[in-house]
């Protein structure tokens, strides 16, 4: 499509400068009027809000969990043959997706792993220094490499497979990991990139699972319950060492100099729009979720001074005054983003999204009563209500962070696919590798395969899922994983079969959370890479008892980025109508069998009884074991350059399992 053409489209509100949809109350503009601290959240219902322009409150009699008919889209506003362009940025590479407006299909992909990948143990990418336990870094320049070779190598497959022209895109929208953040300047250049600084590893990318920051959210959570701060209910009652608030602290108290010379404190995903568009231009969701952001302003200086003198500079200068909606248009694609992907000048930025956050309308889940799961390495589960509700444990809830319009909520867990990645690679005997090669089957389908000829119960086993810590309901990254019920006897299958159901547990953990505090769902949707598995599905749903749907698509967050970037485009109205048309899941894929889930509830509440005896302070001999471990191992490489980077904190090691990337989300 020739930019002629664009300019003159019905929907030329997209074409606009971004607008806002909040500001900091520290900005001249007034922010939006906060809820009253004495009000009970669930008095801020459907009834009582604003109707939001482009989105009406849903039809009465609409059945929850079912896409009412009144959201499906109108046909879109450009010809059939107009592209849009998602890229998803995971933990270990980027991949991009071309998307064809019109229905959603997707035409091309292409991945690029990041040349440094984690950087947990060294780093790699300055001058090798060893790093401490729990540390995460990435490169940013690694974030562009996606942009300079998966970008043009998935519009190169696109134009051989299909005829498809780079100039028939139209929009390009990327996600990211969250509370994945980075130290920049004011005109976007990363710290770590100033000469100087290449070898303070705090001036670099903290990755989402760099959990060295546990014990400052362990101070901001005592002291915002001290002073019952209304903020912390919407984030479960806990603040998570990953959060980008954290961190920022972890900077301050340890390296002072890269917090000084800093500009801004950025998530990746809004770094990455600002070098596409270059302007900066925060999401209201990176912002929300993961800055402690609510109702237009940050936690009170007062609060910061007393966590830590001088470190209310933060939000009074390092932190984006104004945040906006997603599938707003950010900009244009600049002259050198441009060259970078192979893309016309000018396209239209979406906002940038979160990796699980976007993966909604890709699946259909835009309405109340509908709940995503995204499994991977880790797995976030996704809801959207017209409630404003306080879920103990949760990661947070704010307006629009999902659909405008809407309250979403976010609560996950740490590690899924990393666990079973952790057993295969350290605890699997050699001779089920073998088997599984001899019979041409990947090592999860053979154990699979292996652990559904039994019954539910028959291994006599019970784990804890939290080798990675624990992020819902607990929040706690000092939590470690643990097996029940060993025996001469037992086997590896056996030991699988225990880890998946410890996962499946977990997950409705954190779905008995949500349905306690009155966000309730009657449809679980599930998407990432192991929704391919079939036994693991299978336990699922026995463990939930639901019908669980499958969303069609292998590239979920990148085919949400592109719904994002249609809707930036102007090719919709809104990402609910987007999502009707470009969307898709399977429904049903998987129900429950009764008398399975009859037994797993005799499961899931010994699994409760060790989660709250292990979990919620009755025994923390999880936290005593992490303490000698670190006594043992010592404060680390970092300790040598004191003098430099100060002291450094140091919580539990988490399982890291280095491969090949399931997909991860946050």
């Amino acid at each position: 499509m020739s930019s002629q053409s664009a300019q003159s489209a019905p929907q030329a509100v997209s074409q606009q400068e971004p607008q806002p949809v909040s500001r900091s109350a520290s900005q001249p503009a007034s922010p939006p009027a906060p809820s009253s601290p004495t009000s009970p959240p669930s008095s801020r219902r459907a009834g009582s809000r604003p109707v939001r322009p482009g989105h009406p409150e849903a039809s009465p009699g609409s059945a929850p969990g079912l896409t009412p008919s009144g959201s499906e889209a109108s046909l879109p506003t450009w010809p059939d043959q107009a592209l849009v362009v998602g890229v998803d940025f995971g933990t270990l590479s980027g991949r991009a997706v071309v998307v064809r407006a019109a229905d959603g299909a997707e035409l091309a992909s292409a991945t690029h792993d990041y040349e440094h990948a984690v950087m947990d143990s060294r780093l790699t990418a300055g001058d090798g220094r060893e790093l401490p336990p729990d540390w995460a870094l990435q490169d940013p320049a690694d974030y562009l490499a996606v942009l300079q070779r998966a970008v043009p190598e998935a519009l190169e497959a696109a134009r051989r497979d299909h005829g498809a022209s780079a100039r028939d895109v139209v929009g390009l929208a990327v996600d990211a990991t969250s509370s994945t953040v980075m130290p920049a300047k004011a005109d976007g250049t990363p710290l770590a990139q100033v000469p100087g600084f290449a070898n303070r590893p705090h001036a670099w990318v903290k990755l989402w699972k760099h959990h060295a920051a546990q014990a400052q959210a362990d101070r901001l959570t005592e002291l915002a319950s001290q002073r019952q701060e209304p903020w912390l209910a919407r984030y479960g009652g806990v603040v998570s060492s990953e959060w980008s608030m954290p961190k920022a602290l972890q900077v301050y108290e340890e390296d002072r100099e890269v917090f000084e010379v800093m500009d801004l404190w950025v998530e990746a995903a809004d770094w990455i729009v600002w070098q596409l568009c270059g302007r900066y231009v925060p999401s209201a969701c990176t912002v929300g979720y993961k800055l402690l952001y609510q109702d237009g302003r940050y936690p009170d200086e007062e609060l910061l001074e007393e966590l830590s003198p001088g470190f209310s500079e933060l939000s009074r200068s390092r932190l984006p005054r104004e945040t906006f909606p997603l599938g707003a248009r950010a900009g244009g694609l600049s002259a050198q983003a441009a060259a970078w992907t192979g893309l016309p000048q000018g396209v239209a930025v979406a906002v940038a999204n979160v990796d699980a956050h976007v993966t909604a309308p890709a699946a259909q889940v835009v309405d109340p009563g509908q709940v995503l799961a995204i499994m991977g390495t880790s797995t976030c589960l996704v809801t959207v209500s017209e409630v404003l509700a306080e879920v103990p444990g949760m990661s947070g809830v704010v307006d629009g962070g999902v659909v405008k319009g809407l309250w979403g909520y976010e609560a996950g867990q740490s590690g899924v696919g990393d666990i079973f990645a952790w057993f295969v690679q350290s605890c699997l005997p050699g001779s089920y590798h073998q088997e599984a090669r001899r019979q041409g089957v990947s090592i999860y389908r053979y154990l699979g395969e292996l652990a559904a000829r039994q019954e539910v119960g028959e291994h006599g086993l019970l784990a804890l899922d939290w080798q990675s810590g624990n992020r819902s309901v607990l929040a706690d990254s000092r939590l470690s994983g643990m097996i029940l019920g060993l025996t001469l006897q037992t086997r590896p299958e056996e030991i699988y079969r225990a880890l998946v159901e410890a996962t499946a547990f977990g997950a409705r953990t954190i779905i008995e959370a949500y349905a306690t505090a009155g966000v309730g769902a009657t449809e679980l949707v599930a998407a990432g890479g192991l929704v391919k598995d079939p036994f693991l599905m299978q336990v699922y749903c026995d463990v939930l008892g639901v019908p669980v749907s499958v969303l069609e698509s292998s590239q979920g967050p990148a085919l949400g980025a592109a719904i994002h970037a249609a809707v930036a485009a102007g090719c919709y109205p809104d990402v609910r109508a987007a999502s009707a048309v470009m969307g898709r899941r399977t429904r049903a894929a998987y129900t429950p069998d009764p008398e399975a889930h009859a037994a797993y509830d005799a499961l899931f509440a010994e699994y409760t009884l060790l989660h709250d005896y292990f979990g919620r302070g009755t025994n923390e001999v999880m936290h005593r074991l992490g303490d000698l471990r670190r006594q043992a191992v010592g404060t680390g490489a970092l300790s040598a350059h004191a003098g430099r980077t100060g002291a450094v904190q140091e919580t539990v090691q988490e399982t890291t399992v280095q491969g090949k990337e399931q997909q991860t989300w946050h």
